[in-house]
């Protein structure tokens, strides 16, 4: 006979994309990066993490702006950033829902294979790529011809070091810049 799952049951774990596992209630909500038993650092990312994690507020505002989300969600945010990673490595993400475990205080948290660092360069390099994608569909050839140019001069490496540098990512009381 089955026996019902309980919210926060104990037997309840997370296997990594590593093949480790990992207790939900070991992840908590100042985590971005968790380095499991073997050595493998995976990036953390929690529903409640705001995409200003990855990118400034003024951006955050542009994509809230201009992306209309057709899911429940009534704005953009890091469920769609972390849907987009899983869309182009869905073998190098591990997504847990946890919306019933009452014990762990998020509701879904993806893991990676990437340490932090890394899951950061892949999310502005996604980014980038899907405005340069809009803005190819553009009607105005100059606002495409300009976007072009300065992607030609964006390094996304120094945008990822400069930005978790003013972040302070080492401490967990980090603030938006």
């Amino acid at each position: 006979m089955v026996t019902p799952r309980v919210p926060g049951d104990e037997s309840e774990t997370i296997t990594l994309p590593c093949g480790e596992s990992v207790d939900p209630r070991e992840l908590d909500l100042g985590m971005r990066e968790y380095t499991c038993s073997n050595g493998h650092r995976h990036a953390v990312v929690m529903d409640m993490h705001p995409p200003s994690r990855f990118f400034p507020e003024s951006l955050v505002a542009i994509l809230r702006e201009t992306i209309e989300p057709a899911d429940e969600f009534d704005q953009f945010g890091t469920p769609h950033l972390m849907g987009i990673v899983l869309e182009e490595f869905p073998e190098k993400v591990v997504v847990h829902d946890a919306a019933e475990n009452g014990a762990v205080g998020y509701a879904m948290v993806w893991v990676t294979e990437f340490d932090a660092r890394r899951l950061h360069e892949i999310v502005v390099e996604l980014v980038v790529e899907l405005m340069d994608h809009a803005v190819s569909h553009a009607e105005d050839d100059t606002v495409a011809a300009e976007f072009e140019s300065q992607l030609l001069e964006f390094d996304v490496s120094a945008f990822v070091e400069e930005y978790r540098r003013v972040r302070d990512f080492e401490s967990e009381h980090d603030r938006p810049v």
